[in-house]
């Protein structure tokens, strides 16, 4: 019989931290609520959420420890995530259509958003060993449920980070209506988001 779960104020406030610091997915979730609106965001972070479960499936069944040995497919991993990234950069600055609030566009399809957000986790390299570092400091030396300890942490997880995900794009499509009408405004929006594509690129290449 498994005894009743208990889940530390540490572990709930340190998940916060993690899933609430700006980056990649954040960046890739405000981009989706300003351009595409509230729907786009919510799909971005559904996508960002279902992107990390096979990190956590790794790291669960301890697969991690076979990328931190293996440098080679780290590093692949790595560059491969670094360059989707720049072709996220890419394809951002040189998107030219506008997005006025009242005006009907033709939307990216629901598919395409979630498969983007979750290529963003899928192929960042770091992830698992995270979780395989992260997760086991919260579960008690000698449990004899480890697994269903793990397992119930990284749910928790990735709840925390659909909801937070999903108000930062439902508060960025919140503000369309102030600065997505005004053409220049946009322009820059587009660029700032562009360029942190390729800082965060380059971060993960470093």
């Amino acid at each position: 019989m498994t005894s009743p779960s208990v889940v530390s104020i540490g572990f709930l406030l340190t998940s916060l931290l993690v899933v609430a610091s700006p980056g990649t997915r954040v960046l890739y979730t405000v981009s989706m609520g300003l351009s595409r609106g509230a729907r786009a965001s919510v799909v971005a972070a559904i996508g960002c959420t279902l992107g990390i479960v096979p990190h956590l499936a790794i790291a669960i069944l301890g697969a991690a420890l076979a990328f931190h040995a293996n440098a080679l497919a780290f590093l692949l991993l790595k560059y491969c995530g670094a360059a989707y990234l720049l072709y996220m950069a890419w394809s951002t600055w040189r998107d030219r259509s506008t997005f006025e609030p009242d005006q009907q566009v033709v939307a990216k399809s629901p598919y395409k958003i979630a498969m983007s957000a979750v290529l963003l986790n899928l192929l960042n390299p770091k992830l698992p060993i995270f979780f395989l570092a992260f997760l086991p400091q919260f579960i008690a030396k000698g449990d004899p449920h480890m697994l269903v300890r793990l397992l119930e942490l990284s749910a928790i997880f990735m709840l925390m980070t659909l909801v937070v995900f999903g108000l930062y794009g439902v508060f960025a499509s919140s503000m369309r209506s102030y600065v997505l009408g005004r053409t220049q405004v946009t322009t820059w929006l587009r660029r700032a988001f562009a360029i942190g594509f390729v800082g965060l690129s380059l971060r993960l290449v470093l």
